[in-house]
This record gives C-alpha cells, sequence and structure tokens, in this order.
C-alpha cells in the first residue's frame, strides 16, 4: 500500500515512517512533485488535518493522510493551539515560537498543557479522522537537544524529562503523534 503523508516537515515524515507497518510504503510530499505550501487557513487543527487532505487528494489524486498538530497550554487559554508553528510569527522559527511561550508563562504557576495530533486520513474515497492527546506541562527553561518544536519545554505527565530529553522510541509510545498514528495503523490493518 503506498500512502502520501502531506508534510514537508521532514522531523515529522522521520517520525511517522519509523512507526508504520514496512508494508505502507511512505510517499512525501517531494517524492510526487509538490513543492507548494498546502493551505491550513482553518480555525482549528482538525479543520487543518482535513483541509490538507482533500487538497491532496483533489489536486494529485493520491491516497494520503495529513496530520495537524498543537500545543495547548491551560494558562493561555489553549494557545498557541492551532498557531503553534508560527507562534512567534510566520518566519515559523521553533526556537522563536519556544522562547515566546516560556515568555507568556514567566510568572504563571499553572504551567499546565497537551499536545493534540488529529491525522485525516483520505482512503477510497472516503475521510478518516484520528486523535493522539498527551497531556503533561511546560517546564521554565528549555532540557535536551532531541526531538524538535517545543520538544525542548514539554514533558509527559509522570515523567521527569522532556520530549528532547527521551528516545524518539520512547516519544512515540507515549506521544500524541504516536498515540493518533497508531490509531491510523488499527484502522489499516482492519
Amino acid at each position: 500500500m503506498q500512502l502520501v503523508f502531506a508534510t514537508n516537515n521532514l522531523n515529522k515524515l522521520k517520525e511517522v515512517q519509523s512507526m508504520l507497518p514496512k508494508h505502507i510504503e511512505l510517499l512525501s510530499l517531494k517524492d510526487i512533485g509538490c513543492n507548494e505550501d498546502i493551505p491550513e487557513a482553518q480555525p482549528t487543527i482538525v479543520g487543518n488535518a482535513i483541509q490538507k487532505a482533500e487538497y491532496l487528494k483533489n489536486h494529485y489524486g493520491y491516497d494520503c493522510f495529513a496530520d495537524d498538530t498543537g500545543l495547548e497550554v491551560s494558562a493561555l487559554n489553549g494557545d498557541p493551539g492551532v498557531y503553534s508553528a508560527r507562534y512567534a510569527g510566520p518566519q515559523r522559527n521553533a526556537e522563536d515560537n519556544t522562547n515566546k511561550l516560556l515568555t507568556a508563562l514567566k510568572n504563571k504557576p499553572n504551567r499546565k498543557a497537551q499536545f493534540k495530533t488529529v491525522i485525516a486520513l483520505h482512503l477510497n474515497g472516503k475521510l478518516h479522522s484520528f486523535t493522539g492527546i498527551c497531556k503533561g506541562s511546560i517546564t521554565t527553561e528549555k532540557h535536551g537537544e532531541g526531538g524538535f518544536g517545543y520538544d525542548p519545554v514539554f514533558k509527559a505527565e509522570g515523567y521527569d524529562k522532556t520530549f528532547a530529553e527521551i528516545s524518539l522510541e520512547e516519544k512515540n509510545k507515549i506521544g500524541h503523534r504516536g498515540k493518533a498514528v497508531a490509531q491510523l495503523i488499527d484502522f489499516l490493518k482492519n
């Protein structure tokens, strides 16, 4: 089975590819000649995932899936949420985003947060969605060299290390994207 993953984020591609069974051939946007930015104009995470999957199916014809992920912080009323990738501006710089988040939480005692990933699958003319959530908290400073995005400041519930300090395998087991991909894989098996 061939599926296109609608992302230009090589870190996400690598992370998801490591979780999929060998019989699923994962193609990137580059593999199918898609060099454009796929629109993400919806006000919700699920809306963006669906918009990207439908765009790819309608313009390129492939069975595909797209995801959208957001970091939802309680003390910030759910922000950055759907704007997580461009929280500090349109340049989509992870370092800038993380620094802005730490500044916004500077004097806030409530550090609760959750990562939320929604995957929209366009398969055989039907649309399906899968949601993964990982609850945790935001640290007061960055820790670790691994991962990407907000990983250096996010600790999952029950863990004393950030996502940037644990292995990719461990992150995939407990993380938001791993949970959503596990649901996707279960669906594809059936």
